[in-house]
């Protein structure tokens, strides 16, 4: 019998043995590797290549460590990497593409839903600042006073002179409940006011029924942005309207920087029956020509879009669309001059690059940009008109209507 245990218990000794260094080595390279992921610096040249990933990822890993490390006054981690990818962005020299911060991008989604935290105002860009084109009903803005025409050319202690109409608006945004000193010039003079913040619903449809000269009703629909759903609510406030009567529509884009790509496909199905309405192209990206939805309008009801300078991208891309398929006419001044389109890209902080990653076309072949992201003609109108600011009525919607009286003819 003991002949029989004394080698069984050696089996068993063996078999522990065996075991332990099955458990123990693994986790002791486990070890290894989590310390020498952050001291890549520590790994031989060949091995740190192949297990850390390129030199350039390497390097800017240990800028941070460095930084983050050595600085002296404790700056966190994300902080520093989000300065770092917005540096990165603004050195495309590119206006269009941005980065967002986690929080930025909750503010951008609740614009593109047409709801965003702020004063209330429409602004465009200027090179002293931004310019109010618009002042909504019942908002903070209006009850301080601000009116269309007015120059802001500092919010929150910065001054806005050539910056990007985006960055300038980031001042101006913030949190519900806060408030925004604003220094505005209005009629030469600086005006400062004090508005507080709050949640905006943007309207994004507004129309009125017009007249031509021998009377006949014209509905007047303006689209304020291409957020999410526009186009139903614009087809909505159409229908609407053609109710009532109107035998002609004059839809309204002047001031609207634009949005969505799809809205701007689906906009321009509310007026093209069938057929191209863009065609899109990017380095990486296949070429795509986006097409009409089905159930426009009647094409018999003349159509004329309006137009400005402050007329971008998405709204040029409708206007061209009516304008090269010979749907309607194109009726004020030169639009923005927008031929490229950013994509959404979300990163795994919660933030996102807004990157522009092609051009677009329209039906004719023509980008109404420059070169790359350059600015360029824009739509170039078929009757030009101005509105006179300093006249009650819109010379621009008058101009319209002598088309649309001319057309019904």
């Amino acid at each position: 019998m003991d002949t029989w245990v004394v080698p069984t218990l050696r089996r068993v000794r063996r078999r522990l043995a065996a075991y332990l260094i099955a458990v123990l080595v693994p986790l002791a390279v486990l070890a290894g590797g989590i310390w020498l992921g952050g001291h890549p610096d520590r790994l031989p040249d060949p091995v740190r290549d192949v297990l850390v990933g390129d030199g350039e990822a390497q390097l800017f890993a240990e800028a941070l460590d460095d930084v983050n490390a050595d600085y002296y006054r404790e700056v966190p981690k994300s902080e520093l990497t989000d300065k770092a990818i917005a540096g990165m962005v603004d050195s495309l020299g590119d206006r269009y593409s941005h980065y967002f911060t986690p929080k930025q991008f909750e503010k951008y989604l609740r614009d593109t839903n047409a709801q965003f935290t702020g004063v209330g105002i429409e602004v465009s860009e200027h090179e002293r600042g931004l310019e109010v084109v618009r002042v909504y009903d019942g908002s903070p803005a209006q009850r301080a006073g601000l009116k269309p025409g007015d120059l802001i050319v500092a919010a929150g202690g910065k001054r806005l002179a050539g910056l990007p109409s985006e960055r300038s608006s980031s001042y101006i945004r913030g949190r519900e409940g806060t408030t925004v000193r604003l220094v505005i010039v209005r009629d030469g003079e600086r005006i400062e006011r004090e508005v507080e913040r709050a949640v905006v619903s943007v309207p994004v449809v507004a129309s009125r029924m017009r007249r031509t000269a021998d009377g006949t009703k014209v509905a007047q629909v303006a689209l304020a942005t291409f957020s999410r759903g526009a186009h139903g609510q614009l087809r909505k406030e159409i229908d609407k309207r053609l109710k009532q009567g109107a035998k002609a529509i004059l839809l309204d884009l002047r001031h609207n920087g634009g949005g969505l790509l799809d809205e701007a496909r689906l906009v321009a199905s509310i007026f093209i029956p069938e057929g191209d309405i863009v065609t899109i192209k990017g380095r990486n990206k296949p070429s795509k020509t986006l097409t009409a939805a089905g159930g426009a309008i009647d094409e018999d009801i003349p159509v004329v879009v309006l137009v400005d300078g402050g007329t971008a991208s998405a709204s040029e891309i409708v206007a061209g669309a009516i304008q090269d398929r010979g749907r309607g006419e194109v009726v004020g001044a030169p639009t923005y001059g927008k031929g490229v389109f950013q994509e959404v890209q979300r990163l795994s902080n919660g933030g996102a690059l807004d990157l522009t990653v092609g051009q677009y076309f329209l039906p004719s072949g023509r980008n109404l940009g420059g070169a790359g992201v350059d600015r360029g003609g824009g739509v170039k109108p078929d009757v030009r008109a101005k509105d006179d600011p300093d006249t009650p009525r819109d010379e621009v919607v008058v101009d319209a209507l002598t088309v649309v009286a001319e057309q019904l003819t």
